[in-house]
């Protein structure tokens, strides 16, 4: 990356003229290169020369003067300025730039492709929300959130594996079938009442009346205890699967549906508790068995086993953790959890330094809750049932694409409002159809050098030299960059705002600039760049999971 030979070139040229006595020994701080806010100050800059000043008792100017005096910059640079009160700008050669379209057009679907995982395995578990009703568009933000980093992670040279765990027993799981039992009794025309905190969604009705006309009155004939539990199995069964369909609609796979029953089933609940057991950080009080977390740094100590003898979800995101890393030995997890999870995040980093392993490779990620809106009212409930407005209903609505966008535009631990008139409007207004016609835009161009029989293929890229071109380019160029820094920080909302600025300058291009014209030459040229553009926007779309539209 540029920003690594930059941050090298700078370290390299302070030693230097530290070596020829034309700056005083001082310890060098960490170097900084950043992109500059402004075109008369070039493409990058660093303010080194400020950070210096204290510790070398110079002016930050000087330094900055005698820094660029033994710079000897990469390539890819054409000027090095230096600018008031002390700052050093690096200006991209525009030769180099130009060369950059036929680097995109060579690279074709892997541009912005980089290595930075060296293949190490990560897991990225998200949304997991308990099959028991319908996904909102809280799950639907943290679907769109998992699904991207996962894209990203895996141009990024990691293996990635998409995993949703499915929590299939439990107290919810119990509730939810006496809920449904009630529910059906309900419909065969008994009194039932819902039990304690049941499930009173209108969604449970329906289900009631479908189990109904699937399985007639048997349920009637035996126990309650045990009618609940098949309720439960077939209810959730039914669940599960319309909550596949809605991640189908919303462009979201994953690899593995991770039952919680199977940490039971298969040992693992078991083996994780005997190591923390041996590890000496179990302890039996007030009846119950706790975690010792308080030992390890939480404030508190955590229930593992209820006195009832049930154990707790955190006894079990524990077993399923040892899975993760011990037993499939993923070298980092990603899990991304709701806003009602944040008090968690402490115990579970806790929990992994208990089984012995780097609480840095469990990053856990926050989404806070969405706002529905329609333009300035706030939607609360569906139209069509009068509960919660599914995730389901807002995609039938703006589409998957709008849906997809706007979860990403934001940052995870922001709250965010979801504008559906917006979302569907068709007009420079709305982000999302402004990107995807860029798209369409750039692919209208394409065809009709196809229709006129142009062979772009032989165009000379050293022939973009103005403003417009160049600034264009200079765009182009920082798709690496942006995958690198969703790929660190795990932040996927710089790629929505990646596409929006792409596509306003892009705009801007082809209002400023004639692509196909009388001049065979440029035409050849401006087509690569075109084709360069429509590579590097459909691939931040595609890595946001939306379609790359030809026609709109």
């Amino acid at each position: 990356m540029l920003k690594q030979k930059l941050t090298a070139c700078l370290q390299q040229a302070v030693l230097q003229a530290q070596e020829r006595d034309a700056l005083p020994p001082a310890a060098l701080p960490e170097v900084l290169i950043e992109h500059s806010q402004t075109a008369e100050h070039g493409d990058f800059a660093s303010g080194l020369p400020l950070k210096l000043a204290r510790a070398m008792k110079m002016s930050p100017m000087v330094i900055a003067e005698r820094i660029s005096e033994h710079i000897s910059p990469p390539a890819e640079i054409g000027k090095v300025l230096i600018a008031s009160p002390g700052f050093i700008n690096f200006i991209l050669s525009d030769d180099w730039l130009s060369r950059q379209v036929q680097s995109i057009l060579d690279a074709g679907e892997s541009y912005g492709d980089i290595d930075l995982g060296k293949g190490k395995r990560v897991q990225v578990e998200f949304v997991s929300v308990n099959p028991t009703g319908p996904l909102h568009v809280g799950h639907g933000r943290g679907a769109v959130l998992g699904s991207t980093l996962a894209n990203v992670l895996a141009i990024s040279g990691f293996s990635v594996e998409k995993e949703y765990y499915v929590n299939d027993m439990g107290s919810q799981i119990d509730n939810f079938g006496h809920s449904l039992y009630a529910r059906y009794r309900q419909c065969l025309g008994q009194e039932a009442d819902m039990p304690p905190g049941g499930y009173y969604g209108h969604y449970m009705i329906d289900l009631a009346r479908e189990t109904v006309e699937e399985e007639g009155d048997r349920f009637l004939l035996l126990p309650e205890q045990e009618a609940a539990s098949q309720l439960a199995e077939i209810g959730t069964a039914r669940m599960l699967e319309g909550i596949k369909q809605d991640f189908v609609l919303l462009n979201v796979d994953f690899d593995i549906w991770f039952s919680q029953k199977s940490l039971c089933q298969d040992g693992q609940y078991s083996k994780a508790m005997e190591l923390l057991q041996s590890g000496g950080y179990v302890t039996e009080k007030e009846g119950a068995t706790w975690f010792e977390s308080s030992s390890l740094g939480e404030d508190k100590d955590n229930v593992l086993v209820r006195s009832d003898g049930s154990p707790t979800y955190f006894a079990f995101d524990i077993a399923y953790h040892y899975d993760k890393f011990l037993e499939r030995k993923f070298d980092r997890v990603i899990d991304i959890w709701g806003a009602d999870h944040q008090g968690h995040v402490p115990r579970m980093k806790a929990m992994l330094k208990a089984l012995g392993h780097d609480p840095e490779q469990l990053k856990i990620i926050i989404h806070q809750m969405i706002t529905l809106r329609r333009g300035q009212e706030i939607v609360k409930a569906s139209k069509r049932s009068g509960d919660i407005v599914t995730l389901r209903e807002v995609i039938d609505e703006v589409g998957s694409d709008a849906c997809r966008f706007f979860f990403l535009s934001r940052s995870a631990d922001s709250q965010m409002d979801f504008d559906i008139e917006l979302a569907k409007r068709q007009s420079a207004d709305n982000p999302v159809y402004y990107v995807q016609y860029a798209h369409a835009r750039v692919a209208s161009i394409i065809r009709l050098a196809e229709q006129r029989a142009i062979d772009y293929g032989e165009g000379d890229v050293s022939l973009l030299s103005t403003e417009p071109e160049l600034t264009l380019i200079r765009r182009l160029v920082l798709l690496p960059e942006i995958v690198e820094r969703v790929a660190v920080t795990l932040e996927p909302h710089h790629l929505p705002y990646y596409a929006q600025d792409l596509a306003t300058v892009f705009h801007s291009f082809y209002k400023q600039c004639r692509v196909v014209s009388e001049d065979k030459a440029l035409t050849g040229a401006r087509l690569k760049l075109v084709k360069a553009t429509q590579i590097t926007l459909a691939k931040v779309l595609h890595l946001m999971g939306m379609r790359a539209p030809d026609r709109m």
